[in-house]
């Protein structure tokens, strides 16, 4: 039987309309990932939406963050296979009334359109054709969580648990804008670095000061210096602060730094560099400490080639090309990679322009990439 025969894919076919309804329902619902009150009503929204027959679904508690939401369709025996996506957006509260969703033709905006409410969507909408049509071949486990784009500090233990066992593990952030999904992916870090000086008049006894804006501009052109682009290695220190005023000689300094790797490998050779260079007294009697903030694991193509080629197949036989691409940006998906796991990702609909006024999610790549994950997923089998 071929896919275009399949039970599922003929239960999705017509839902595009459906689709974009629950699509604008989750946009307009505001999910910043500090407010932990707009993360939970997005996770309401999905739970009402596949509360039914044939779906269990278990709310698993976050203090900070989105609780975790936990779907499961039963099936036949053998590994789960584990869909999973974000709920929470970069787009602080307040930006819906703003700019809520709007639709022209097959292009969708809004705050978190394409990363990845989209995604979220298509997560539920195959959970659901799944439920509605008899179960799963194995047992199918959706995961919504609330913290990806801080790093997931919380959702990854829920991840990582849940991800164990799993025969593969499909991520629906968004098709790339060539049409791609993402076949490998950057992991890195970022890290809170802190300077202490010693303040002085600026004018008074500017030589009793140890100016601490100094030494972190000095330390800056190290760290930016570490950058090897033949490596796949980027660091950037993008927010910098300090002292209280043009006639003080700054006692401290504060700086967020971001470093991107491609492989495992590549960490700990980095952060040895990093720390010698914040050890280094660039101005006299001046500290400087560094504070990891959140880690990401890379995922590597060599997790994703198997369930790529799966994944590609049903997509010619539904209708569209689809090739596996690298990106620098990191995912959830790099951790269950580094567990072992098959691991795809960028399988939601595609979009462009992430985390930008002018993010848009193309509507018509809806129901193709929902039937081509089913398929992917009756392939499994």
């Amino acid at each position: 039987m071929t896919v275009l025969n399949s039970r599922v894919l003929k239960w999705l076919a017509p839902r595009r309309g459906e689709m974009e309804v629950l699509l604008q329902k989750l946009v307009n619902t505001e999910s910043f990932s500090h407010d932990k009150p707009g993360n939970d009503r997005v996770g309401d929204l999905l739970v009402e939406f596949l509360t039914g027959p044939g779906i269990e679904i278990e709310r698993i508690p976050v203090e900070r963050f989105g609780d975790a939401i936990k779907v499961t369709v039963a099936g036949g025996e053998g590994p789960h296979a584990l869909m999973m996506g974000h709920r929470d957006t970069v787009f602080p509260t307040g930006t819906v009334a703003k700019r809520p969703y709007t639709s022209v033709g097959d292009r969708a905006y809004g705050p978190g359109v394409a990363d990845m409410k989209s995604g979220l969507v298509l997560i539920a909408f195959v959970l659901k054709a799944f439920a509605e049509t008899g179960g799963a071949p194995f047992p199918i486990v959706g995961l919504f969580t609330g913290d990806e784009e801080v790093g997931s500090d919380t959702g990854r233990p829920i991840i990582e648990k849940l991800a164990a066992g799993a025969r593969a593990v499909l991520n629906m952030e968004p098709g790339r804008a060539s049409g791609n999904v993402v076949s490998a992916r950057k992991g890195g870090f970022w890290m809170q670095i802190d300077v202490k000086g010693r303040a002085a008049h600026a004018g008074v006894n500017h030589q009793a000061g140890r100016n601490a804006i100094e030494a972190l501009a000095k330390k800056v052109i190290r760290l930016h210096a570490l950058t090897d682009y033949d490596a796949g290695i980027t660091t950037n220190v993008g927010v910098i602060a300090g002292g209280i005023g043009h006639n003080t000689v700054a006692s401290w300094a504060s700086a967020e730094f971001d470093v991107r790797i491609v492989e495992e490998a590549q960490r700990a050779p980095i952060v040895a560099k990093i720390m010698d260079i914040l050890a280094a007294e660039d101005v006299p009697d001046t500290v400087a400490t560094g504070t990891m903030m959140s880690r990401r694991v890379p995922m590597e193509a060599a997790m994703s080639e198997g369930l790529l080629a799966r994944y590609a197949k049903a997509a010619a036989e539904i209708g569209f090309a689809v090739g596996g691409e690298f990106t620098g940006g990191c995912a959830d998906s790099g951790f269950t990679a580094a567990m072992g796991i098959p691991t795809l990702c960028g399988l939601g609909p595609v979009g462009e322009k992430a985390h930008t006024e002018d993010e848009v999610c193309h509507l018509e790549t809806f129901v193709p990439r929902a039937q081509a994950v089913a398929a992917t997923l009756i392939s499994l089998d």
